[in-house]
């Protein structure tokens, strides 16, 4: 497998932004986001991971009715994520 340069994981990482930001307040699911990008859903999750570490995005690892999940986690733009990307929309 060959290794992707750090410009190309950067517009990888934009991508995911922007679809976070597209779906507005509603979390995504890694696999949602891995198929809309047409990535690997491990790929994804690292990515997000890196993300998350920036302050980019947040990790929600609960449902709606506030049971915790197990194996998947949803996603979302964090709030200073979100008016950045809108200060420059």
């Amino acid at each position: 497998m060959s290794k992707l340069s750090e410009d190309k994981l950067k517009k990888i990482k934009e991508q995911i932004l922007m679809e976070l930001y597209q779906k507005g307040l509603k979390p995504l699911f890694t696999a949602e986001l891995a198929s809309l990008l047409v990535r690997d859903e491990e790929f994804v999750k690292r990515l997000l991971s890196q993300l998350k570490k920036d302050g980019l995005v947040k990790e929600i690892s609960k449902s709606t009715a506030g049971k915790d999940y197990f194996k998947w986690r949803r996603w979302q733009l964090t709030d200073r994520a979100y008016e950045a990307i809108q200060k420059l929309s």
